[in-house]
């Protein structure tokens, strides 16, 4: 049986270690580029993942990231800013990883073959849930176990591999399937499959919150401000959105604890509770609960802007 894609050499890696830096470097920048190119075709598929996780937050569900290795850290760093870019709950999120998630530069490679780790991890599944699984080779253990698993439990699952029929592929809903050609360094998969899965990774999450509401024009109205970067981003964006001045979008802020979508409604002149009515009916979305104040008129509001003010 043929090795992997992941694991064949590249026909540009002969002689790449007696080559000047600089052409090793453009061999490698061409190496990523070439891998990025193949997320193109899988748009459909991505599409569909990001369907899947909306779904799965709208429906109570949680967003359960698996891997292994180099793989899992790309996951994982996609779901662990979801909270503080798009406002999901950090207990909406679940994070699983062959070994555990390191502590420090060690991460162990035999963890990826422990199937039964994968096993009572997955036990935290449930059905409701998308269960995002990547692995670069598509066999890998590890997360083969838990989207197996998974599937038993009515999740739904989104795999993505690297490599065409993967294994994985078998247990998934929605199968991403991003063919990089061979690493330039043979088998190194955080380069050029590590470069094409972030990529899906975080467009599929990025969609999967525009569909949520927690972007607009181009904005992350999904956050909660609670550091200074980013209360003075929120504050930017209820102004901007609002059309009010700044002081007013900070007073609209304190008044619903710093969330950007609330804000906004209370800076156009509603109360705390009648944006959160107004959200809630709009699920959650900004643009059609601005629609909608203006299509039925806003309902209780003492708070009322003036040329910018709050008063």
């Amino acid at each position: 049986m043929l090795p992997a894609v992941t694991e064949r050499l590249h026909p540009m890696a002969e002689g790449l270690d007696a080559l000047p830096g600089a052409e090793v470097l453009d061999r490698l920048l061409g190496a990523q580029e070439a891998a990025l190119a193949t997320v193109r075709q899988a748009l459909p598929a991505i599409e569909a993942g990001a369907e899947a996780m909306a779904a799965a937050v709208r429906g109570g569900g949680r967003l359960v990231y698996a891997g292994a290795g180099s793989s899992a850290l790309m996951a994982n760093a996609d779901g662990m800013e979801l909270t503080g870019t798009y406002g999901i709950a950090a207990g909406r999120v679940l994070l699983l990883m062959a070994g555990g998630l390191p502590r420090d530069a060690h991460m162990p490679g035999d963890t990826e073959d422990d199937a039964d780790a994968a096993a009572r991890a997955a036990e935290a599944v449930r059905a409701g849930d998308t269960v995002i699984a990547v692995t670069a080779s598509g066999r890998t253990p590890y997360p083969v176990t838990v989207a197996r698993i998974a599937k038993a439990k009515g999740a739904r699952v989104v795999a993505i591999a690297n490599n065409a029929g993967a294994a994985i592929f078998d247990h998934a809903d929605v199968a991403i399937c991003l063919p990089t050609p061979p690493e330039l360094v043979a088998g190194s998969t955080r380069m050029g499959a590590g470069t094409a899965q972030k990529a899906a990774l975080n467009m599929m999450s990025t969609l999967m919150a525009i569909r949520l509401g927690a972007v607009h024009d181009g904005m992350m109205v999904g956050l909660v401000a609670d550091n200074d970067k980013l209360r003075a981003r929120a504050t930017a964006m209820v102004a901007r959105i609002a059309g009010v001045g700044e002081d007013a979008a900070r007073a609209s802020l304190d008044a619903v604890g710093g969330a950007v979508r609330p804000a906004v409604l209370v800076a156009r002149g509603l109360t705390p509770a009648a944006a959160d009515e107004h959200l809630a009916a709009s699920g959650g979305n900004l643009r059609a609960a601005l629609a909608r104040i203006e299509a039925t008129g806003p309902r209780d509001r003492p708070f009322k802007t003036n040329q910018g003010s709050m008063t």
